[in-house]
């Protein structure tokens, strides 16, 4: 949430929240989750909806199978406007935050009506072989998340053991876009939200999907160059980058 809030703000936009768990959590991993009931996430959700215009969705840790069908019920009052899916599945560090019955209702309701999901290639390969014993490579998984019904699918390549970080953009004839960045040392609490929330805040502002995801890559790399390690975990992006450096100058 105060990833979403800071890079939203950072790049102009106003962010309405709606809380869908609760969180105990450092710059090391995630320990403990509660979901928030249901109904009260819907009532958030409901509150904000008729008191204000919204230009975009962005969607990232759901909580429960129950969240995710209210919230799959309330976008889609909304078909025209789009909607952002970071599918949070799991932490950095590898803790656990969606089940397998929470993934399946993922790929039920919300996935097919995203405008654009952003996995990284672990959970691209989890998403796009569900229901498969075949080994898919990127190009296949998101395939058949398209062929689910949502536009398009950014594939982060920063859990891969690549010289430089390749993100992919794959839409419904396939490869869009592909963009290479230098690969920086350590490791990041957030980098996943940062990335769908600036890329939520491009398409807010009217850029086209595949410019706004190049965009949203500038501005995220720009904040994992400037992070900074606060806690004794990873290293944490600063959104506000362009202040210091603005600052600096």
């Amino acid at each position: 949430m105060q990833a979403d809030l800071l890079t939203l703000s950072s790049m102009g936009c106003y962010p309405l929240s709606v809380v869908t768990a609760i969180t105990v959590q450092d710059s090391v991993g995630v320990e403990d989750i509660l979901a928030l009931d249901a109904e009260l996430v819907s009532a958030q959700a409901r509150a904000v909806l008729e008191d204000m215009p919204v230009a975009a969705f962005k969607i990232g840790m759901l909580g429960s199978v129950e969240n995710i069908a209210v919230i799959a019920e309330i976008v889609a009052d909304y078909p025209d406007v789009p909607l952002i899916i970071d599918p949070v599945l799991a932490s950095g560090r590898g803790d656990e935050l969606a089940s397998e019955e929470m993934l399946e209702a993922m790929l039920d309701m919300l996935i097919p009506q995203a405008t654009i999901i952003t996995p990284n290639s672990l959970e691209a390969r989890r998403l796009g072989q569900y229901d498969s014993d075949e080994e898919l490579d990127f190009s296949e998984c998101a395939k058949r998340l398209v062929e689910l019904g949502c536009e398009y699918v950014l594939v982060t390549g920063t859990h891969e053991n690549t010289p430089q970080v390749v993100n992919t953009l794959y839409g419904e004839h396939g490869v869009l876009r592909a963009d290479a960045w230098q690969r920086l040392p350590g490791s990041y609490h957030g980098s996943g939200c940062t990335l769908a929330s600036a890329l939520a805040a491009s398409i807010a502002h009217g850029l086209d999907v595949a410019d706004a995801v190049r965009e949203a890559q500038e501005y995220t790399w720009q904040t994992l160059r400037a992070g900074f390690r606060p806690g004794m975990g990873q290293y944490i992006p600063d959104r506000l980058f362009w202040a210091r450096e603005e600052e600096s100058d």
